[in-house]
């Protein structure tokens, strides 16, 4: 009688993938090019026009949204699963609401001038499509880390836009750059600042510009 034992086949054991591979890094750089929310996909505009007039509040909204997008889209990967198909807008939407009402009375508490301007704002974030947007495309049906990674992809995509729009309108529009008078330090005393610049018109017209050069240079074409 034979005591040889059947080689039992083994199975070979997956490589995990590595933290910042290819695809990964994709989830963060694409959307600040290629398929920048703003630029491309026309979302966030609203925002982006109405809290640019100086740099100040506008970056304080950035970093607002990178905060909303990047914990509203780990929360719901964490709880995809368990979410009902039927429901899942309404918790996405719960979810969305508690992280910015923790961003504005965070702000209330410590940057109570900067709350008094973007109090409204910071509100709408909850309606802001890019948000929704990423939990409903993204991080409903992926994991925690890759989401993380898409949410701060899309929000610093929006970031760079509406802070290169303030630069531009409180430039030209009140000669600053922070509150800082840049054309009287370097001894231009009369700057002419253009008024359109702090309208929303202005706004509207640097972002138009900054669309236009983005796409150009990345051969977009709408279809």
């Amino acid at each position: 009688m034979s005591t040889e034992v059947a080689d039992k086949p083994v199975k070979e054991k997956e490589k995990s993938e590595a933290l910042l591979s290819k695809r990964r890094r994709r989830f963060v750089s694409d959307p600040l090019n290629d398929d920048n929310p703003i630029t491309v996909q026309v979302l966030g505009i609203c925002s982006a026009l109405a809290v640019t007039t100086q740099l100040s509040p506008t970056l304080i909204m950035a970093v607002s949204v990178v905060f909303v997008i990047v914990f509203s889209n780990l929360i719901i990967s964490l709880i995809r699963n368990l979410v009902p198909g039927r429901v899942r807008i309404i918790v996405q939407l719960a979810v969305i609401a508690t992280l910015v009402t923790l961003v504005d009375q965070v702000l209330k508490a410590y940057f109570y001038d900067a709350w008094k301007v973007l109090s409204v704002f910071v509100g709408l974030i909850i309606t802001n499509c890019i948000v929704m947007g990423r939990l409903e495309a993204f991080a409903m049906g992926n994991k925690p880390y890759d989401s993380v990674l898409d949410g701060l992809g899309s929000g610093f995509g929006y970031a760079w836009v509406i802070l290169a729009v303030a630069f531009f309108r409180e430039l030209l529009g009140s000669a600053s750059i922070f509150g800082f008078k840049v054309f009287e330090a370097i001894g231009i005393e009369n700057f002419p600042t253009n008024g359109l610049m702090v309208s929303p018109v202005g706004a509207f017209m640097i972002l138009g510009i900054i669309i236009w050069v983005q796409r150009s240079l990345t051969g977009y074409v709408e279809r």
